[in-house]
């Protein structure tokens, strides 16, 4: 695995490197190792930040931040955080991928059980007819609406920064207002995984 370091008022120690690298196995192990791995390390006075961003050959990229008093918590929170979106993520394929079966299977139960039924006076004359048999109830939940107040920005942010910091709190939403034009912008994950730019008018 090829990984690329860079230290801001740090040095990269041996520690460090099989810190890391310990916690990416366990990642791609998941995923594979097509990715270009990317780690930065900054110290400033009173906090030290790791951001790790893994980026696949189709430039999707998945990145990490954790922000601690000392380098290893914060390099861990950066990789638990990778590997919650990776999961995420898989989990999301998954779902899209096994879609399309289920309903080709449900579709294929009905047919057989309407088969089966016939119509007629005599078992000789007997004609199989298709019946439809429909929930009594419709099943309709009740929304629940809960405040989320992750999902939208403090401070006015560039786009880069508001995409890092949707991915950082790892939100399908995210409402924040432009720095320079003062607009109210919404960034929207979508089921295929690309991020949609909605500006509020």
């Amino acid at each position: 695995m090829n990984v690329e370091y860079t230290g801001r008022q740090i040095e990269i120690t041996p520690a460090i490197r099989k810190q890391v690298e310990s916690g990416l196995k366990k990642i791609t192990k998941i995923v594979g190792d097509n990715y270009e791995t990317k780690v930065t390390l900054t110290v400033e006075k009173h906090r030290q930040r790791a951001e790790i961003s893994l980026t696949s050959r189709n430039r999707n990229a998945l990145v990490g931040l954790g922000e601690s008093k000392d380098m290893v918590p914060a390099i861990d929170e950066a990789l638990e955080h990778i590997e919650r979106q990776v999961l995420k993520n898989k989990a999301r394929w998954r779902n899209l991928k096994r879609q399309p079966k289920k309903e080709k299977e449900f579709a294929t139960k009905d047919v057989t059980v309407a088969m089966q039924v016939a119509a007629g006076l005599k078992s000789g004359a007997a004609v199989p007819v298709a019946v439809h048999s429909f929930p009594p109830k419709a099943h309709t939940q009740e929304a629940h609406i809960i405040p989320a107040n992750e999902a939208v920005a403090l401070r006015p942010m560039t786009l880069e920064e508001a995409v890092k910091e949707a991915e950082f709190r790892d939100r399908d939403v995210f409402v924040f207002q432009e720095r320079k034009s003062g607009k109210t912008t919404v960034l929207h994950r979508r089921n295929d995984g690309k991020v949609e730019l909605i500006e509020v008018p």
